[in-house]
């Protein structure tokens, strides 16, 4: 008759755990060495940014973004600007080039600014806006520059769930950087969903 095989025994457990140490140091050290800085790669929402930027880049628009905030104190802010009301939505022509489009204010209801900007000082737009809803927040704001037109789009995002806007109505100031804009005169819209606002800007 065979001998009976022998059984195998575990690894003793300091075995274990030292092999465990040998792998998680060294990765550990080779991460934190060598791991690019900022967000991390995110495949569908790079794409779509270079898609939305090469297609503004063959239709002629260039894309600024800007500070848009909700001001506490809804801060006093230099007027003068002859403000009408316009068509709302997005222009068609930006609509079509845009990959998405951004959630935006049901109407921009006010706009107080100033009807000149200093090309090395930045300009500064008050706007009174109301939303469909009071599961969103301001989000950012970007402006589109093509030719003598600009187009602002201050844009809104989803709250969290379980979470509200204290009011269907923001009070949003917009700030675009000094140097941005070359000296000349402009036709500006600030974008709403149903209603928007225009005024005729001059940068000197």
């Amino acid at each position: 008759m065979s001998a009976a095989p022998k059984s195998r025994q575990p690894w003793p457990m300091k075995w274990i755990v030292l092999a465990i140490l040998v792998l998680i140091v060294p990765y550990t050290f080779l991460t934190l060495r060598y791991r690019k800085a900022g967000p991390a790669f995110q495949p569908y929402e790079d794409m779509k940014n270079r898609a939305n930027v090469a297609r503004l880049l063959a239709a002629g628009y260039q894309r600024i973004p800007i500070t848009a905030q909700r001001p506490a104190d809804g801060g006093r802010v230099a007027g003068g600007a002859a403000v009408l009301p316009d068509v709302g939505g997005v222009p068609a022509d930006l609509r079509s080039t845009l990959v998405e489009t951004p959630l935006l204010a049901t109407e921009i209801l006010s706009v107080t600014t100033a009807p000149v900007m200093a090309p090395q000082q930045p300009y500064v737009i008050q706007l009174t806006c109301t939303l469909p809803t009071d599961h969103q927040q301001l989000g950012g704001a970007e402006l589109y520059v093509r030719g003598d037109r600009l187009v602002l789009l201050p844009t809104f995002e989803h709250v969290a769930d379980g979470l509200v806007a204290r009011s269907r109505q923001a009070i949003v100031l917009l700030t675009i950087p000094a140097g941005a804009l070359k000296p000349g005169r402009y036709d500006c819209v600030l974008v709403g969903e149903r209603a928007s606002r225009g005024w005729p800007l001059e940068v000197k």
